[in-house]
């Protein structure tokens, strides 16, 4: 009996809700083999409520796997948090960033493609997967972000950091929630001219109290006005998320988006490309797939653009509802959030 003998067995033992094997998902380490008995240890990157059936999983095909031997099997379980590395370089005023990984704009060519929904939901599937997250709203004019994440009443405290007003985050589902939203009087508009919106936007950033972050999202408003192209030429990005429908009338401002990205002025990388409204699949027929606002047309986009499309996210009604309650559907293992975890899954290879 080897320790690949060993490794070959656990790779059938498959993780319920990551749909990959436990080998491949880098949880198991230290495989020993002692006489007539077998150690090793098992990784999650946060705390896991499947642990407890993962390990039994792990003790049954081992032991079937050598039905002739008496094997004691004894496992470890070990939560190891995950860590992306630190910018090492800041500008002036962008202090708060400066124990931030990674930082990634959400944005969108027009409004009504669900720009906000895939960032809350892509927030909660990377704090899942055992990072630190927090989400910037910086959607001035509409912020839907304290709606979504049912934090409406939220009221956040302000602190003195070295003679700064620093704000700090809501926390609610493993990230750290930032939105004008909470300053603003519930059904009041928010109307501002560019300055004083851009002037909002980048607070909504870079006066903030973030702390130890692995991303931190923005959520950006929709479009390619001036407010964008100064919060992107202003805080040190990664790379973006382009949210499109497969309509034409939503490629169309795509191409605009991609454009501001890749204006010698910004210079930003364009991480790729969310088709959200995919396909409508009703949720007594997950099998059916209805391509009612057309099909693939961010591949169209891609192809042109030579930029990936990152995931395809399907028009499910508990997707719109979990929203509307406040309780984003990356918070449940149901089929329907599988798109918003495997989309966080790629994000991370990005950057680990």
């Amino acid at each position: 009996m080897t320790q690949k003998q060993i490794e070959d067995v656990l790779r059938s033992v498959m993780h319920p809700v990551k749909e990959a094997d436990i080998v491949t998902l880098g949880m198991v380490e230290d495989i020993k083999i002692e006489e007539g008995k077998i150690r090793f240890k098992l990784v999650f990157p946060s705390p896991d409520a499947l642990s407890g059936s993962i390990k039994q999983s792990c003790e049954a095909a081992i032991k079937n796997a050598f039905p002739s031997e008496n094997l004691k099997v004894s496992i470890l379980e070990l939560v190891r948090e995950r860590k992306i590395a630190k910018k090492a370089h800041l500008e002036l005023g962008q202090e708060a960033l400066v124990n931030v990984g990674h930082i990634i704009a959400v944005a969108s060519g027009k409004g009504g493609v669900g720009k906000s929904t895939v960032a809350v939901n892509l927030a909660i599937a990377l704090a899942r997967e055992g990072f630190r997250v927090g989400l910037a709203d910086a959607d001035v004019y509409g912020p839907s972000v304290p709606k979504m994440t049912a934090t409406e009443g939220a009221q956040p405290v302000i602190e003195d950091e070295g003679g700064k007003e620093m704000i700090v985050p809501i926390e609610k589902y493993g990230v750290k929630w930032m939105s004008i939203g909470y300053f603003a009087e519930a059904g009041q508009p928010l109307i501002w001219r560019g300055p004083m919106a851009s002037n909002a936007l980048k607070q909504m950033v870079l006066q903030v109290k973030w702390g130890e972050l692995d991303f931190l999202l923005i959520d950006l408003p929709p479009g390619t006005g001036d407010i964008h192209i100064s919060i992107v030429h202003d805080i040190p990005l990664s790379g973006a998320i382009v949210v499109s429908t497969p309509q034409a009338v939503a490629l169309a401002d795509v191409e605009k988006g991609v454009n501001m990205f890749r204006n010698k002025d910004i210079n930003k990388p364009i991480l790729g490309f969310v088709e959200n409204m995919a396909w409508f699949t009703p949720e007594e027929l997950p099998e059916n797939k209805y391509y009612i606002f057309g099909k693939d047309g961010c591949k169209a986009m891609s192809e042109k653009f030579d930029i990936p499309v990152l995931a395809q996210i399907p028009i499910v009604q508990s997707i719109r509802e979990s929203g509307d309650n406040g309780s984003p559907v990356a918070l449940t293992d149901r089929a329907d959030s599988h798109a918003f975890r495997k989309l966080a899954r790629k994000i991370i290879d990005m950057h680990a």
